[in-house]
C-alpha cells in the first residue's frame, strides 16, 4: 500500500472537497440563543429541552445522485437523516421535505424511495414544500429527532489518549448505478436496521463514548477527521486494522459512504465495551486508531 499515493487520492476525493465551503458559510449565521447546546459541526443542532433534547438536521441529495438513480435518491434522503440523528445517541420524531421536480416520472421514483425508506426507518414525514415546475430535480429533506440529554453524543469532545473505533455492516454491495454508495440497508428488514441504529443510544446513554459521528459522503477517514477538526485534536490512524468487504480494495472502501457505519471515539477502558455493543448489534467494529495532540 503506497501512503502518499493514497493520501493525495482522499484529499481529491470529491466526498471531501465538497465539504470545504461550509467553513465559510458559518459567519452569516451567528448563534445567540441559551437554549442552543451545540450547532455547526455536529451531525444535529442540539436544543435544550429539559431533561432531554431536540436535534435538528438536514441533508439535501446530490445532484449527480439525482441523475443517475431517483428512486435511491429518495431513499437516501431518509438514509441519511436518520443516521444524522442516530450519531447524535437519539431518536428520530419526524420529518418534512423540499421536492423540487418538473418530470412527474421522477417524482415518483423520488416518492417510491421515501416511501420504502419511511417504512423501514419507522419515521414519518409530516409536512414539506412542492416545486412541481423547476427545471432541475433536487431533494431537501429536514429531521426532528430527541436524545436523553445526559446520553448526548457530539463530535466535538474527542480527547487526546482516546481510542478510535469505526463499525461498519459490511453485508452488502456497492449500488450499481453509484460505485460510492456501498448499499447495506435497502434489503434489510426493520427490526434488523433499528436494532443497528440504536448503538448509538445505547453508547451515549451508557457513557461509553467520548465523541461520534455517522460515517457519510467523506468516507470512513473523512468523516473522522472531520470529528477530529470540530474537536481540535489529531488522530494516528491503522489502515490494515479497517475492517471492508471481502474482496474490495482499501483505498474504494475508504471513499465509500457505507449506508450503515459509524466512527466514535472512547476512552482505552470502554473499547472493548464499545466494541460489544456494535457486534452485538449487527455491525462489523474494530479499533483503527488513537486520538493525539494535533
Amino acid at each position: 500500500m503506497n501512503l502518499e499515493s493514497l493520501a493525495s487520492e482522499l484529499r481529491g476525493f470529491v466526498g471531501i472537497t465538497r465539504k470545504k465551503q461550509i467553513g465559510s458559510i458559518m459567519q452569516f449565521f451567528p448563534v445567540e440563543s441559551e437554549r442552543i447546546i451545540a450547532s455547526f459541526g455536529e451531525d444535529a443542532a442540539v436544543v435544550d429541552d429539559g431533561d432531554e433534547v431536540m436535534l435538528l438536521a438536514a441533508d439535501g441529495i446530490w445532484s449527480r445522485l439525482m441523475e443517475v438513480d431517483p428512486e435511491w435518491s429518495g431513499y437516501c434522503s431518509v438514509l441519511v437523516n436518520v443516521h444524522d440523528i442516530a450519531a447524535m445517541g437519539g431518536w428520530p420524531v419526524a420529518m418534512v421535505d423540499v421536492l423540487s421536480v418538473g418530470d412527474d416520472a421522477v417524482a415518483t421514483k423520488v416518492l417510491q424511495g421515501m416511501k420504502k425508506a419511511i417504512e423501514k426507518f419507522n419515521v414519518p414525514i409530516i409536512g414539506g414544500h412542492l416545486h412541481p415546475d423547476t427545471p432541475y430535480n433536487a431533494l431537501d429533506v429536514a429531521i426532528l429527532g430527541k436524545a436523553k440529554k445526559s446520553g448526548l453524543v457530539l463530535s466535538s469532545t474527542a480527547q487526546a489518549g482516546d481510542v478510535v473505533v469505526a463499525a461498519a455492516d459490511l453485508d452488502g454491495e456497492p449500488h450499481p448505478k453509484f460505485a460510492i454508495n456501498f448499499d447495506s440497508t435497502s434489503f434489510k428488514d426493520r427490526r434488523t436496521l433499528l436494532h443497528q441504529l440504536g448503538s448509538m443510544q445505547e453508547l451515549g446513554e451508557r457513557g461509553l463514548v467520548q465523541a461520534g459521528k455517522d460515517i457519510s459522503n467523506p468516507g470512513l477517514l473523512g468523516t473522522l477527521g472531520m470529528l477530529l477538526e470540530s474537536s481540535k485534536v489529531g488522530a494516528v490512524v491503522d489502515l490494515e486494522a479497517i475492517a471492508r468487504p471481502r474482496g474490495m480494495d482499501i483505498t474504494a472502501w475508504l471513499k465509500m459512504y457505507p449506508g450503515m457505519g459509524f466512527v466514535v471515539t472512547a476512552r482505552p477502558e470502554n473499547a472493548a465495551a464499545v466494541l460489544e455493543v456494535f457486534e452485538r448489534r449487527g455491525l462489523v467494529a474494530r479499533v483503527i486508531g488513537g486520538v493525539t495532540e494535533e
